[in-house]
């Protein structure tokens, strides 16, 4: 169990209301492409002396600084730390002024020195389900994070039980969940209000949370399943050695795979509410991921229109980007935010092709993790993220 200041600390962070973000002011915009605009009932004059409107065009606001009600240090239990994600996540924690790193778990490292975590000593240990039970109830841990392969994390789960303390799965495990405590931790896209009152998130995967950055803002004009052609650096492969991560294997080469039925597909489309067909490869590079998403439309458009609703969806996002071109892997490699563009209509005016870039181990892992701990722990949701 936690100790008592701890406890109140974190009650008090789950709590708090975070207020409405704040607003633009800019002149009363013409309402388009059926689109509906909330205006706020208070009014204010311009530099100009006009009469301009409050608005606010993102419906989830980050909650940034607002959302900042702890002020003690957590600590953090990391079960999983030997692969690439857990490394990256390691990094941020390094750097993050309120994340105090206490426990690493891999039974591959057992013993040695944890490396890039200068804030203190940190063996690797190789902690078992019960182990990890004891440590919570003994108030050791305010966090744990389970950066483990899909299947493998319920038995922690289940040890912890009860445990008030906040559980982060960065698998596949509990993305599906609708029922009980978990929730599906795409803060730009899921509300955050509610993600900083769990105690159970689960994190979005890399593929996933870009397709549904590049489609989310369209969805009102779909007129047909989206398509979505990834291609991923070979670390999205992880750390157990086949031919998706064999250097050898993929020089001057282009891997396809599960072609149908991913499990990236099944979350994207369950989380969107649509039919999205997914079909991911893997190529030469290291980290990186670019997404091309062919979007079917149920009336004429045009490019310029369709990157406005883009722009006005993630006004305020500070790790989404829209821009005018494609964007590019090279550009996001080591980066901490999504960039999407392109933006290109057939000639029909009825399909816009969207690309779409991510770093699979940071937004698509570590990044998007550590932004999920800052909402559930009570810290600006962008505190350590490299901005």
């Amino acid at each position: 169990m936690l100790s008592a200041t701890t406890a109140a600390m974190r009650l008090s962070a789950r709590r708090i209301n975070p207020r409405v973000a704040p607003v633009l002011i800019a002149p009363k915009p013409k309402v388009s492409f059926g689109q509906s605009i909330n205006f706020t009932q208070a009014h204010c004059f311009s530099s100009t002396g006009q009469l301009s409107y409050a608005i606010n065009t993102n419906p989830n606001p980050p909650l940034g600084i607002k959302n900042a009600s702890n002020n003690t240090p957590s600590r953090i239990g990391l079960i999983g730390a030997r692969g690439y994600t857990g490394q990256a996540l390691i990094d941020l924690l390094n750097r993050h002024p309120m994340m105090d790193l206490q426990y690493v778990s891999s039974r591959e490292l057992q013993g040695q020195e944890l490396k890039g975590y200068t804030k203190r000593k940190v063996i690797y240990e190789s902690l078992s389900p019960e182990e990890v039970a004891q440590l919570d109830k003994d108030g050791k841990v305010d966090c744990w994070v389970m950066a483990l392969p899909n299947g493998v994390c319920q038995p922690f789960v289940d040890a912890l039980g009860q445990s008030p303390s906040l559980i982060i799965d960065l698998s596949a495990d509990y993305r599906f969940e609708e029922n009980g405590p978990w929730r599906y931790g795409l803060c730009e896209l899921k509300p955050r209000s509610k993600l900083a009152l769990s105690s159970r998130i689960s994190c979005p995967g890399c593929y996933s949370t870009g397709s549904q950055l590049a489609l989310a803002p369209i969805l009102d004009y779909l007129g047909g399943s989206p398509q979505v052609f990834g291609v991923s650096g070979y670390s999205g492969a992880g750390t157990k050695p086949s031919p998706k991560n064999d250097v050898n294997n993929l020089k001057d080469n282009l891997l396809p795979y599960s072609l149908t039925g991913h499990i990236h597909e099944r979350e994207i489309s369950h989380h969107l509410g649509t039919r999205t067909a997914f079909m991911p490869h893997v190529a030469s590079w290291f980290r990186g991921i670019h997404l091309t998403v062919s979007i079917p439309l149920n009336e004429e458009m045009t490019s310029r229109e369709i990157r406005q609703i883009y722009q006005e969806r993630y006004a305020g996002e500070k790790l989404v980007k829209v821009v005018g071109e494609a964007p590019v892997v090279k550009r996001i490699q080591d980066k901490h935010h999504v960039e999407i563009g392109g933006f290109d209509v057939d000639s029909t005016g009825k399909r816009v092709v969207v690309c779409a870039t991510i770093d699979n181990l940071n937004k698509g892992a570590a990044t998007q993790c550590l932004q999920n701990m800052n909402l559930a722990l009570g810290y600006d949701e962008y505190q350590g993220i490299p901005i």
